[in-house]
């Protein structure tokens, strides 16, 4: 449940870019997965649609397929527990705004999901999915998000998005994870 922060003035698509390399790039099976991305209110719509565009766009398939961006999940187990979740998120009011359903009729292909409308207490925000399961959670006070990103028993990673680098840096000394990255998300090239 490793939160992803973006306030208003980070550069969407770097932002969307962010959010969907740190969730998406494993299928969600990933210790530091962003799967809880805190957007501001003042471009929180935008975020989220531009967000379900991205996870259209991300092709499920084989390993082989050099087309294809999104594997499948480890096995039947795996792939059970995440469709459970993703029926949790609908029934408990989160909006499915991409995915939400298997991918072909083969394999354990789960589409790359996006929820909008997620609050803090909901399942899909709680838990560890371990799955390609986007929360978009709004927020409109920093400290407030810090604290609601800060509220999980999962601490390995975060991300802040902002230009401004003065902000991220004091974020970041705020933020109880391990790893923290600012305006990526997954680069362990620096």
């Amino acid at each position: 449940k490793s939160p992803l922060i973006v306030l208003p003035d980070a550069d969407l698509d770097q932002a969307v870019a962010a959010a969907h390399i740190g969730l998406f790039l494993n299928m969600g099976q990933c210790c530091c997965a962003s799967s809880r991305v805190f957007v501001h209110d003042d471009i929180y719509d935008k975020f989220v649609a531009a967000s379900a565009a991205k996870a259209k766009e991300w092709k499920a398939g084989p390993q082989f397929d050099e087309s294809s961006l999104h594997g499948a999940q480890v096995d039947k187990i795996q792939f059970d527990k995440v469709m459970g979740y993703i029926e949790k998120g609908k029934s408990e009011g989160a909006k499915c705004v991409a995915g939400g359903e298997r991918h072909g009729s083969k394999g354990f292909f789960v589409q790359p999901t996006v929820f909008s409308d997620v609050t803090d207490d909901m399942t899909i925000a709680k838990e560890e999915i371990f799955g390609p399961v986007s929360s978009i959670i709004r927020f409109t006070d920093v400290k407030d998000a810090i604290r609601r990103a800060n509220n999980s028993k999962y601490g390995l990673a975060a991300g802040i998005c902002t230009r401004d680098i003065g902000t991220a840096v004091k974020m970041a000394g705020e933020l109880q994870a391990g790893t923290i990255w600012i305006n990526c998300y997954n680069n362990f090239d620096m």
